[in-house]
């Protein structure tokens, strides 16, 4: 019963949890019951996630291939995000939400030329997710990468929104990866630029973002940048505005040369840390759902492996631990 408990603890609320004992299993238990197993084995499983930090932490060679390692041919990724969760007497505080992937291709209609190609898809994806600053967070993911084989593969990339603290933590722990703007954050931002020069939902505004799509996805984002700036000097009231869109696109150009990076096969759309996020925070933010940080640090590790698939191979660790 614990193991189901701790699992189903993972996956809804914990009278939800309880209530699916009672009508599936027969299983007579409470909701106060469920959550004090979660508060026990949530703990055991973070702690598990803080040896394997450690260990990956402790490995001198952490780029290439470690000695007795053979190179494989598989290509990873990591793909870094946030989501926000109320905790009490704190307010609502973002949970750093990791994706680590295998590049595979799939063929797709492209949106741009509208002929079909083979394109980078992210798959066999696995999470890890940190209620704290971006430091902790860094070892998780690298920890997580090193895990899945990341110092074995062939070639490796970074995906993230442009946000400063995911380029901080790519620098550090996957610096010779492949660094990528989110193809869809970047669009976001045109629409945005595009909406303060021609206003929302023009005809001007569609012919606008016609055109900068077009040149943003052949690698022209330092263009789009200068026309910005020149664009602010004469619409004064925007001026501040456009002058920070412009500033993203001058400071991501390098990583927006999206038609090469599809030639290449790496994926340019971070939708599986994107939709990693939102299951953590369908489980952790729901309706009238504050969490005491302790027990949001718990439930996160094991809304984690079930998430990666590994439920079942971190309980097996768990439970036979000495300490448990």
């Amino acid at each position: 019963m614990c193991r189901l408990s701790v699992w189903l603890s993972g996956l809804t609320e914990f009278a939800s949890a309880a209530e699916i004992l009672e009508q599936v299993g027969r299983i007579h238990t409470s909701s106060g019951s469920v959550w004090q197993r979660m508060q026990k084995w949530g703990q055991a499983y973070r702690q598990a996630e803080e040896r394997e930090q450690t260990q990956a932490q402790s490995v001198d060679l952490r780029h290439g291939v470690v000695p007795g390692e053979s190179a494989a041919a598989v290509r990873m990724g990591v793909g870094m995000d946030g989501v926000m969760i109320h905790i009490r007497q704190e307010g609502w505080k973002e949970v750093k939400v990791g994706c680590v992937f295998e590049v595979g291709e799939e063929t797709v209609v492209d949106e741009i030329t509208q002929e079909e190609v083979r394109v980078g898809r992210a798959v066999a994806n696995s999470y890890v997710a940190h209620l704290g600053g971006t430091e902790e967070f860094g070892q998780k993911l690298w920890a997580e990468a090193k895990r899945r084989g990341w110092t074995k593969a062939a070639d490796t990339q970074a995906l993230g929104d442009g946000a400063v603290w995911i380029w901080n933590l790519a620098g550090e722990h996957f610096y010779d990866s492949e660094q990528i703007v989110d193809w869809y954050h970047a669009k976001q931002h045109l629409v945005q630029a595009g909406q303060l020069l021609h206003g929302e939902g023009t005809p001007p505004l569609a012919r606008w973002l016609g055109e900068q799509e077009t040149r943003l996805y052949q690698g022209h984002a330092a263009e789009i940048a200068d026309l910005l700036r020149r664009e602010g000097s004469s619409h004064a009231a925007e001026k501040e505005a456009l002058q920070t869109e412009a500033g993203y696109f001058a400071n991501n150009h390098k990583r927006m040369d999206y038609l090469e990076m599809r030639i290449q096969g790496w994926v340019i759309g971070s939708g599986m840390v994107e939709s990693g996020g939102k299951q953590y925070k369908q489980r952790l933010s729901g309706p009238g759902m504050p969490w005491s940080r302790p027990g949001a640090q718990r439930v996160l590790p094991v809304r984690s492996a079930i998430l990666s698939g590994r439920f079942d191979q971190v309980w097996q660790t768990v439970y036979n631990s000495p300490q448990n």
